[in-house]
């Protein structure tokens, strides 16, 4: 009988920044796709059971107590078992790598002699293909279709190959270790040279030492925001510079419900957060690689874009239910690919043009004034012709379309930052005086038809009731200033109406809501960041500072934040480890501690004048 799932929160991150691993309590990996983040899953059992794949190592007795952190300024786990019998610490790694995938695990005795246990079940295409395992000098390889791996131990270990897996036992004693490195490569290719799992520890943590000691943020809360900025390090695909939404697919924002997506893709919405979060660590070779691919990717037609991509740039991700993984904890259904590339969303053109400015506004001046015509011009001609229309919005709602109050606040913010380059680029002349135009058309007709005057707030939508934590950004933008009557009313009555336990949903998915969708999802992490930066600009900085500590202690005990949480419960849901919701942290820190005068990666009005109309 298959063990029960961990708990969401109970798992750690090991990546090579080509893909990325959980590991959890118990010394399990129930999850790697390889061999990048969006190939098919090897360890699958975290959306299924024992026998969708997993690679565990732990004492083979009842009892243990485990305890577990990275090592300083690294992505290497180390993970502490405690039994009767004495004590084993068990070091998990993902070497960065030159060619292929590798995982190191590497068993150390710390006292006494502890019996262990190590049973590695492979299973490739998300658990639905069982691969021939054979025995190999040294170790074992597993192979089917185009997909292999070698299992390698540095000591020789007794292995069993019962029902198309691996098992060994073997007994640790103090001051002994045993090494086993598994390298992932195409199966018409030749087997691997082992790794020497000593060197290439030293290297991987050389490396992680090396990248941390560059950050530069000096604000207050540094270790969380270090860790924060380790996590997007590990969901950067280095060969591109894509950062992933998430290292998982189909995590249940509700136990047992069908909210169930796949984050393993890069979102241009969430470009400009991202690169203020860099900024504040002082990495800006992570910041030019992201901008480039941001510039491969959205080239051609406006109108062929998507809001989301493939960590190599691909445009077509279509969605495919897993019908034979009964999901997390029973959350069914189980998705590969997302629905939402095909969907129209009107704020991502304003997200991407910020995310440009943004780069102008920290420069100085724009270096590659030919990329404004090739780029900007034809987004704002296609935003001028379709901001009208309703929009799928930023929660990518599989309801009906609306015009989402959001999406008109970003269709005024792409007009705002065009108009600011080409001041920056020759000042007067030109479609700016039209831009300026349609820009206020645009400020008039939200501050009319998605303010709701009876309650003090703006809606979801337009003429719409309902309640949407993207409000919270309308100052951050520059929309309105933060001593705006408008703001603060949104940002009281967000607080109030929208919240549970002090945290913020997105919106409600009450019955009959916007999204379409049975049951009720938990409370958005980035969202109630979103409102610690919202409290602290209208000048409630204790509430701000109150509220942000109690999200940090929602963390898990090696730092990590999925992308939601259940406040009843008390548990982390949706896909892990989010980068929406670690970017949210470092924005929120810094804001907080004064590291920075800029919010969100946009302009505040500390540093922009925002519209008073």
């Amino acid at each position: 009988m298959s063990a029960p799932t961990a708990r969401i929160e109970d798992h750690a991150v090991i990546g090579d920044m080509h893909t990325a691993a959980l590991v959890d309590r118990r010394g399990r990996i129930d999850w790697l796709c390889l061999p990048h983040f969006d190939s098919g899953a090897t360890f699958t059992s975290l959306l299924g059971g024992e026998e969708h794949g997993h690679w565990t190592i732990a004492p083979a007795v009842e009892t243990v107590e485990t305890s577990r952190a990275y090592r300083p300024g690294t992505l290497i786990l180390e993970t502490i078992f405690r039994c009767e019998e004495g004590s084993v610490r068990l070091v998990d790694f993902m070497p960065l790598r030159e060619e292929h995938a590798t995982v190191v695990r590497i068993v150390e005795g710390i006292e006494g002699r502890v019996p262990m246990r190590l049973r590695l079940v492979p299973r490739f295409e998300y658990g639905y293909t069982a691969p021939w395992v054979l025995p190999v000098p040294g170790g074992a390889v597993a192979f089917t279709g185009p997909n292999a791996f070698y299992l390698h131990a540095s000591t020789p270990v007794a292995l069993d190959f019962p029902g198309l897996a691996i098992d060994a036992e073997f007994e640790l004693a103090e001051g002994h270790e045993v090494r086993f490195v598994m390298t992932w490569r195409n199966s018409f290719e030749d087997p691997p040279e082992p790794h020497d799992p000593i060197a290439a520890l030293a290297e991987t943590e050389a490396w992680w030492r090396e990248w941390t000691e560059r950050c530069t943020y000096q604000g207050e809360w540094r270790d969380q925001v270090v860790t924060s900025l380790i996590a997007l390090k590990a969901m950067t695909y280095k060969p591109t510079g894509a950062v992933v939404a998430a290292v998982t697919a189909s995590l249940p924002e509700e136990i047992g419900g069908e909210r169930n997506w796949d984050y393993r893709y890069c979102w241009i919405r969430d470009s400009s957060l991202l690169l203020h979060a860099l900024n504040l660590g002082g990495y800006m070779h992570e910041q030019e690689e992201f901008n480039e691919w941001v510039l491969r990717v959205i080239a051609g037609p406006p109108g062929q874009g998507s809001i989301l991509y493939g960590i190599h740039g691909d445009r077509w991700l279509p969605e495919k239910t897993l019908e034979w993984l009964p999901g997390y904890e029973g959350s069914a259904p189980v998705r590969i690919g997302n629905a939402a590339a095909d969907q129209f969303q009107l704020d991502i053109f304003g997200e991407a043009l910020d995310a440009a400015h943004y780069r102008w506004a920290r420069d100085g001046h724009m270096d590659r004034p030919e990329l404004f015509v090739a780029t900007v011009l034809p987004v704002l001609a296609y935003v001028e012709q379709r901001w009208r229309e309703p929009d799928e919005g930023i929660w990518e709602v599989r309801g009906p379309r609306r015009h989402f109050t959001y999406s008109k606040v970003m269709a005024w913010v792409a007009f705002d930052r065009a108009i600011d380059a080409q001041e920056h680029l020759g000042g007067e002349g030109g479609p700016i005086e039209r831009w300026r135009k349609i820009r206020q058309e645009i400020h008039d007709e939200v501050c009319r038809e998605g303010f709701d005057d009876a309650r003090g707030t703006f809606t979801q939508s337009y003429g719409s009731r309902e309640l949407d934590a993207s409000a919270l950004l309308i100052p951050a933008v520059g929309f309105l200033p933060v001593d705006d009557d408008r703001v603060i009313g949104t940002v009281e009555t967000v607080e109030r109406e929208l919240t549970e336990d002090g945290f913020v949903y997105r919106y409600s998915t009450a019955e009959g809501s916007v999204d379409g969708l049975a049951g009720r999802e938990g409370v958005f992490l980035a969202c109630s960041f979103w409102l610690v930066d919202a409290l602290a600009m209208i000048g409630r900085m204790g509430d701000a500072r109150s509220l942000f500590e109690r999200l940090l202690s929602l963390a898990n005990d090696v730092g990590l934040y999925a992308e939601e949480y259940d406040p009843r419960d008390r548990r982390q849901l949706g896909n892990f480890p989010q980068a929406f919701t670690h970017l949210a942290l470092v924005n929120s820190a810094a804001l907080l501690s004064g590291a920075s005068a800029i919010t969100h990666g946009r302009h505040a009005p500390s540093r922009r004048k925002a519209s008073t109309a």
